[in-house]
């Protein structure tokens, strides 16, 4: 099964949740922890690795905090899981050419590259700006009164 780990998860909530901040907003480490469920042992090592990233800002002191180094709308969901997976294959075939010895003639690796390139693609079209719209869409969602909506 294809699937990113823990700190991925969590560089990607944190992420997020800098990108529905206003521009220029510094988010304490602690707030960011809290409401996006980040277990304080994992959140130090996740905004030191997204800093030398070049994902996030920080600043030390009391009026420090957490800053998206660069608008959302420039950092995609393919960056982040490559800077902390490293570069996504679904199948060992795809790592080197000479890994498989049916190699080109596979029918099966011709499917994997076909999977592999749209994966990609769909990953490198998310970007942070469009998921914190989707999240201000959702808890508009979920924050309207539903007593009047009738599924029929």
């Amino acid at each position: 099964m294809i699937r990113i780990n823990r700190q991925t998860d969590y560089a990607i909530r944190l992420i997020l949740y800098l990108a529905q901040q206003e521009d220029g907003t510094r988010v304490s480490t602690a707030e960011v922890r809290r409401e996006m469920q980040i277990p304080p042992a994992l959140a130090q090592r996740i905004v030191a690795d997204l800093a030398r990233g070049g994902f996030i800002l920080t600043f030390p002191g009391r009026d420090g905090g957490l800053l998206l180094a660069r608008p959302a709308h420039e950092i995609n969901l393919r960056q982040v899981v490559e800077h902390f997976e490293g570069k996504f294959f679904i199948s060992d075939c795809l790592v080197d050419k000479g890994n498989c010895p049916f190699d080109n003639k596979c029918p099966v690796r011709f499917r994997w590259v076909k999977l592999q390139s749209q994966i990609v693609l769909e990953l490198e079209q998310i970007t942070f700006s469009e998921l914190a719209q989707d999240a201000l869409s959702a808890s508009q969602l979920f924050s309207m009164d539903t007593s009047e909506i009738v599924i029929p």
